[in-house]
């Protein structure tokens, strides 16, 4: 467990210059809040104010005041292909105005599962893959023209996302975790990444953290990257298949 003094003293070492405060909504989008390193401190031991009326799910306007406090734990430096400066992310807890925490946080919901979980003597993993499709942009704007033609485990005379896959696979692995498989799957444009199994809360963070990167090095390579699960009609469709273990 990394301690707050620890991670300002990483900051430090890092050069961080910007730090993302991550949480998603009821959806699983991911939102941020973007702060100097001088608050890093504050983030973590108070939280970050911040007005949740219009975050899915959330809340109304009139009990929108809600805090993101930073977990140490979760502290990565980002890639330089996901940001040229250096900059922290760090995964937040919500909490409500009166202290306690959100109950539709997404993440606190699953941390309470697995709590209850542990009080049977269980322990819970989860593996994911996680496939998507790329497509083209046209005029800055996302298409459903597939970024090749490939199909199920082509070679790279065929698949033209292989480069990206590598970029993905070394982000996340600067991030903290490893990509054990990558291919092209089915359908023209689709694709699939997958990585070891873990605790749940730890996947779920995993696949977030995933997801950014590569919607992120997707746009470096003016392709849009997109998890849903049917975009095209008449093609193979993009599933998550969560393998279990409890």
């Amino acid at each position: 467990m990394a301690t707050i003094i620890e991670i300002l003293a990483k900051a430090k070492d890092d050069g961080i210059r910007h730090v993302r405060l991550q949480f998603t909504d009821i959806l699983g989008t991911p939102k941020n809040i973007v702060v100097p390193p001088t608050r890093l401190e504050e983030a973590m031991e108070k939280g970050i104010a911040f007005d949740a009326s219009s975050i899915a799910g959330y809340a109304t306007i009139e009990e929108s005041d809600m805090i993101a406090k930073a977990d140490p734990n979760s502290y990565i430096v980002l890639p330089q292909i996901i940001e040229k400066t250096p900059t922290a992310r760090l995964i937040c807890d919500i909490y409500s105005h009166n202290g306690r925490r959100f109950p539709g946080d997404p993440k606190y919901v699953l941390e309470k599962v697995m709590g209850r979980a542990k009080e049977k003597g269980w322990t819970y993993h989860t593996g994911p893959e996680c496939e998507f499709f790329l497509f083209k942009m046209q005029d800055g704007f996302p298409t459903t023209i597939p970024n090749d033609h490939a199909t199920y485990f082509d070679l790279s005379t065929r698949d033209l996302a292989e480069g990206l896959r590598a970029d993905v696979a070394d982000a996340v692995h600067q991030m903290g975790f490893q990509v054990y498989s990558a291919h092209h799957e089915v359908a023209p444009g689709q694709h699939e990444i997958n990585f070891a199994h873990a605790d749940a809360v730890t996947t779920a963070e995993r696949v977030i953290t995933l997801k950014y990167a590569i919607k992120t090095i997707a746009m470096k390579y003016g392709l849009h990257a997109t998890f849903m699960p049917k975009p095209v009609y008449g093609v193979c469709g993009s599933g998550m298949h969560v393998h279990q273990s409890l």
